[in-house]
């Protein structure tokens, strides 16, 4: 029984991949689903001006889905023009070893990606790999109440502000657009992401900065349509 679902399911790919018109020259593609950004970070510690200096490892950054829009152009029938874009994503901060809550941020992080399309002008599966760069806009930084609590315990401080600076770096892709029709088709795509930034936590008796690669992996899942 199995080995005849894995024959249908095969027929099936089959005769999509056949019915399916290629790529070509001048076909823009919209691509929509969710997409999950998977922090890989490395953070430095954080170094509190107490005497003698109080030393966090660093912090953590949790994940987040939001909706894509990927639109793209082929320059050719090989070679094509993808901006990734979403929804805003939000993640928590927390502080290693403690477990604080640190606070939160908002970021946008569009990606310009050149990408081969291997299969380009054939009909069927079209796999694809990229490379490009990226520019995340971080935005509405907050202070979590737990960690204003730890700093005012610690140091006195009354007050505080988080800020994190926006990151330029390089973006890596591969992906695939798997075909239903000649315009339909289910993609998949991953991609790895250099973001780079500098944490700054203001207080009234001081400021802590200290770097954080966040450096995420990024996977879509979703439709596409060819226009």
């Amino acid at each position: 029984m199995k080995q005849v679902t894995k024959l249908a399911l095969a027929a099936v790919v089959s005769g999509m991949a056949v019915n399916a018109a290629a790529y070509e020259q001048g076909d823009w593609i919209l691509r929509a689903g969710a997409v999950t950004v998977a922090p890989d970070e490395d953070s430095d510690s954080i170094v509190l001006p107490t005497a003698p200096p109080t030393v966090l490892p660093g912090v953590s950054v949790d994940n987040d889905t939001q909706l894509s829009i990927i639109p793209v152009y082929m320059v050719t029938d090989n070679w094509a023009i993808e901006v990734l874009a979403a929804t805003p994503f939000e993640h928590d901060i927390t502080v290693n070893g403690v477990g604080i809550p640190a606070g939160s941020i908002k970021h946008l992080p569009p990606t310009v990606s050149m990408q081969w399309y291997p299969r380009g002008g054939q009909k069927g599966w079209q796999p694809y790999v990229g490379a490009g760069v990226n520019y995340t806009i971080i935005f509405d930084e907050k202070v979590d109440p737990a960690l204003a609590g730890a700093l005012n315990g610690l140091i006195g401080a009354t007050e505080a502000d988080l800020s994190l600076d926006d990151s330029f770096g390089l973006a890596a892709q591969v992906g695939v657009d798997i075909p239903l029709s000649d315009n339909w088709a289910i993609n998949a795509a991953v991609w790895y992401i250099d973001i780079d930034t500098t944490a700054k936590i203001r207080t009234d008796v001081g400021t802590v900065a200290f770097d954080v690669d966040i450096d995420p992996w990024v996977y879509n899942v979703g439709i596409a349509y060819r226009f």
